[in-house]
């Protein structure tokens, strides 16, 4: 979802977020050296976060691989995945026998490639053109001589609202007339002012996390080609052009009041969802299924997707891995094959609107002409398609996540009155500092 993904996120999660968060933690002992029951079968653990679309296609895996039993770990939202993660991988113990890793985490890991199997060890180097060229690049180590993670989506942006609220506050409601009533991001804070001014007890936008992820992509794709980190990976939050515009744009909305200050997938923005907490949601294609899944049968035919403001962008996108520590290695990096290849990604795709990362796809009629019937048939494969053809990847350093979310907590208190917006950004830059190293 890099994910970052990741909306993304299955069946019954809402409901069991916090239950397999527990096991998870509890899970850490065995990881991937359960070898299953007394069937003589080996059971695979794969370890994911929000909704990948991978249920049917471990169904299929299974019936044609009699001899495997696969074990699906998952939890709502990457905050909860990424410390496990970095503890399994730490410590040597716990992951599973294959891991979801979200863009923002892959430069970390790749510090640690030593830890992973090397898929080119177990025909990686023939899968080459089943990927995006980029994708493709970065899954291997700096020198090319190992390719630790295989791609899974990409995600180029939208932006889904809700045609009922819309109309309820006298706005456009189809996707195209919508689309027009914001080519820049202030054409959108103004719509969404006066969107507030008339629909009482809905805020415009979920919450800055969200809208600062997309407008950081936005502008560094436009500009340096990178946002916190350049490409020595050095700080560059303070002196990059791209990250302040972004920030800035994301304070307007902030001191405007214009977000429900949640983050996407935590129970807060679950159940805003069912209670009209917000009309819009910047969304790569990995987030429709989320907000189908959390908003159940209550969202359905109310949500819609129109082009995102600022132009073409991306948020999210994630790699499959293998950790060494599990005791199935050629099974594990087969499994990742399979999800990674085109068929597995169509799967995916066909069932939480992951976008593929592989361009055999691309003239595919089952995405160039897939429709959404829970957005109104939206037309998702032209729409994402479109964006997907124009996105322009960004370097990320290895402590993105970790500067990223400081940012992200200052615009949080902003909108919560604890911080005050003449000096959030000061504030930001610091408290990014201190965690680059």
């Amino acid at each position: 979802m890099g994910s970052p993904r990741r909306s993304r996120r299955g069946r019954g999660l809402a409901a069991l977020a916090a239950v397999l968060t527990g096991v998870m933690v509890a899970g850490t002992a065995c990881g991937g050296d359960d070898d299953g029951g007394a069937d003589g079968k080996i059971t695979l653990t794969v370890d994911t976060f929000g909704e990948f679309g991978y249920e049917e296609l471990f169904k299929q895996y299974e019936a044609q691989h009699p001899n495997i039993k696969i074990r699906s770990r998952k939890v709502s939202d990457l905050d909860t995945y990424k410390p496990q993660l970095q503890r399994w991988i730490g410590t040597g113990s716990g992951a599973g026998d294959v891991v979801a890793i979200e863009e923002g985490l892959l430069p970390t890991y790749m510090q640690q490639a030593n830890k992973f199997v090397n898929l080119f060890d177990h025909g990686g180097a023939a899968l080459k053109e089943n990927f995006l060229d980029w994708k493709w690049q970065m899954g291997l180590t700096p020198d090319g001589k190992q390719l630790m993670a295989l791609g899974t989506d990409i995600g180029p942006l939208g932006m889904c609202y809700r045609k009922d609220l819309f109309a309820k506050a006298g706005l456009p409601t189809e996707r195209d007339e919508v689309t027009k009533l914001w080519p820049t991001w202030d054409d959108f804070l103004k719509r969404g002012q006066e969107f507030q001014g008339k629909v009482s007890g809905t805020k415009w936008l979920d919450g800055p996390q969200a809208l600062l992820r997309v407008t950081v992509l936005q502008e560094a794709g436009k500009g340096p080609g990178y946002s916190y980190f350049d490409k020595s990976n050095n700080f560059v939050v303070d002196s990059n052009p791209a990250v302040k515009t972004a920030f800035d744009t994301v304070l307007k909305f902030q001191q405007a009041k214009l977000t429900a200050n949640m983050q996407i997938f935590t129970p807060p923005w679950q159940t805003g969802l069912k209670r009209d907490a917000f009309a819009t949601v910047p969304c790569p294609a990995w987030m429709l299924g989320g907000i189908e899944e959390y908003s159940g049968d209550y969202g359905k035919g109310k949500w819609d997707v129109a082009g995102i403001p600022g132009g073409a962008g991306y948020w999210g996108g994630s790699w499959l891995a293998v950790p060494k520590q599990t005791k199935h290695p050629k099974e594990a990096a087969e499994l990742a094959k399979f999800l990674t290849s085109p068929q597995g990604q169509l799967g995916a795709f066909k069932s939480a609107n992951t976008f593929p990362s592989s361009p055999k796809l691309y003239s595919d009629p089952a995405v160039a002409q897939a429709s959404n019937p829970y957005f109104n048939n939206a037309p998702v494969g032209k729409i994402f398609g479109d964006a997907a053809s124009q996105v322009k990847p960004v370097h990320l350093g290895p402590k993105n996540e970790d500067v990223r979310q400081e940012l992200e907590n200052v615009l949080v208190a902003v909108g919560e009155g604890k911080t005050q917006p003449g000096q959030a950004w000061t504030e930001g830059v610091d408290k990014a500092r201190g965690v680059s190293d």
